[in-house]
């Protein structure tokens, strides 16, 4: 916290100062906006350096000297958007905003393919806007105050929920101030900047914000379906023993991936028990909370994320136990599910050498492209891992309404 105040702090100071100086030198050198398309920056250098006394070659050599330092910067501020992307994809991802692959930050789906994504769609803007740097900076500041808008509006509901903190109200006040200016500033650009790329911005922005909901309220339809397996397979009884069976290292294993659904797991359970009767001694459960944004503060935590996977765990063991069968759990907690369970599997195989890796994926009855891209994708991504490794893993249908 202390550290994120100061680079925050920082940064402030910085850009302040920095466009503070520009400001100045315009006035100074009384810039003003060329006919031959010169930039404000351009035409303010130009005349910085006339003012010197150099050589007419030596002001050009030093005039494209700093207009090409100034592009390489703004080269490299133009690549942080898509440093930062990834990371972006995988928090939306976690929330159900985006397709849960992009959770998994080793994967090459976010780390090249993310980044390829976001730079046609850049490609395409640019195409679209011939390079012209009006229009440009209209669909740049509206995306900007935009979000600065919906942050600040987060960051003002934030303190209103959270009265009792002993400065809320100072907190409070700061997020309205400044959600009053950046909102202001964004409906004066759209007003007078409507026809020049505006409606272009709105249009943009609007379509990639309902794929979003529609995205979210898929999953939100799946976590209803599936609360209703939650809730009739979890009846099945699942107390501690007294006396549990004794692992086998050398035994035949089944290893399944857990996720956080119950109702998922105890039917991959009862699939294997049914399909493969008294072939498997151990059973052992792998199951990874992807901790994110939510996990820290706020209305969850690490405590409680802890808690949830350990019942589960905890849950499938007992079960086990109960019917005779030898059991154990791993756990992991990390910002990558995939990376984590690769981790378990390796560790699992190295203990159990005579194993085999379960996993369960979601049949849709009313199937379409959608549903084939927003679900399944862990599943598949370890079964991928797993072979390239030399491990087996089956991937069981669960049927989905």
């Amino acid at each position: 916290m202390h550290t994120g105040k100061l680079t925050m702090f920082y940064m402030a100071t910085s850009l302040a100062f920095t466009a503070g100086g520009i400001i100045l030198l315009y006035l100074l050198w009384n810039a003003v906006p060329s006919s031959n398309g010169e930039t404000l920056n351009a035409v303010a250098f130009r005349s910085v350096i006339a003012s010197l006394g150099l050589s007419p070659g030596l002001s050009f050599t030093l005039l494209t000297t700093v207009l090409v330092l100034e592009g390489a910067l703004l080269y490299v501020a133009a690549n942080t958007g898509l440093l930062g992307g990834p990371a972006v994809l995988a928090n939306m991802a976690n929330d159900g905003w985006t397709p849960s692959q992009f959770s998994s930050l080793s994967s090459r789906l976010v780390t090249k393919y993310g980044i390829l994504l976001m730079g046609i769609a850049a490609l395409f803007i640019l195409l679209w806007s011939g390079g012209i740097v009006d229009l440009l900076a209209v669909l740049y500041s509206i995306n900007v105050f935009l979000t600065f808008s919906l942050s600040l509006t987060g960051l003002t509901l934030y303190w209103w929920k959270h009265r009792e903190h002993p400065q809320w109200a100072f907190r409070l006040g700061v997020s309205v101030v400044g959600l009053i200016v950046t909102s202001s500033i964004l409906v004066v650009t759209l007003a007078e900047k409507f026809f020049e790329g505006g409606w272009m911005t709105l249009l943009i922005t609007s379509a990639v914000i309902g794929v979003c909901l529609l995205i979210r309220q898929h999953y939100r339809e799946t976590a209803t379906q599936m609360a209703k397996a939650d809730h009739l397979l979890s009846q099945l009884p699942a107390t501690p023993v007294a006396i549990p069976p004794t692992l086998d290292p050398d035994a035949t294993t089944a290893v399944f991936l857990i996720s956080r659904s119950k109702g998922a797991g105890m039917h991959t359970i009862l699939w294997v028990q049914r399909l493969f009767p008294h072939v498997y001694r151990n059973f052992v459960f792998l199951s990874v909370g992807a901790v994110d944004t939510q996990s820290y503060g706020g209305e969850g935590s690490i405590e409680g994320l802890k808690a949830s996977v350990h019942s589960a765990c905890d849950y499938y063991v007992n079960f086990c136990h109960q019917n005779g069968f030898a059991a154990k759990s791993y756990e992991a907690y990390g910002t990558d599910r995939i990376a984590e369970l690769t981790r378990l599997s390796e560790q699992v195989h190295e203990e159990f050498p005579n194993s085999i890796f379960f996993a369960s994926k979601l049949i849709f009855v009313h199937d379409n492209w959608l549903t084939r891209i927003l679900h399944n994708q862990t599943a598949l991504q370890m079964q991928r891992i797993l072979h390239l490794q030399g491990m087996t893993m089956v991937i069981l249908p669960m049927k989905v309404d």
